[in-house]
């Protein structure tokens, strides 16, 4: 009878050990889980992201935006047009 309590109890401390501590243990099913919603999140974030520039080659391919590119980007502008530059006095006052 002193065996099999005995038994029981080291398999009870052994079962409890693997709960806590071991392969599969709480802790490392809170941190999988901890990961898996940083994950998605990033996801979430890079899936915005690439609908952004899809939408930005499909308006490069329709050739809609492709002037306001240049001007926005490269400062081009057309031959009869006059450039004008308007300076923010509060924009200017904030730079050293």
């Amino acid at each position: 009878m002193k065996w099999v309590v005995l038994l029981l109890i080291v398999l009870l401390g052994f079962l409890q050990y693997r709960l806590w501590v071991g392969e599969g243990s709480l802790a490392q099913i809170a941190e999988l889980k901890h990961d898996i919603q940083k994950q998605q999140l990033e996801n979430a974030h890079l899936r915005a992201r690439n609908q952004a520039l899809a939408a930005e080659i499909e308006a490069l391919k329709n050739g809609s935006s492709i002037e306001d590119r240049a001007r926005r980007d490269m400062g081009m502008i057309r031959k009869d047009e006059t450039f004008v530059l308007i300076v923010d006095e509060q924009e200017k006052a904030k730079k050293p």
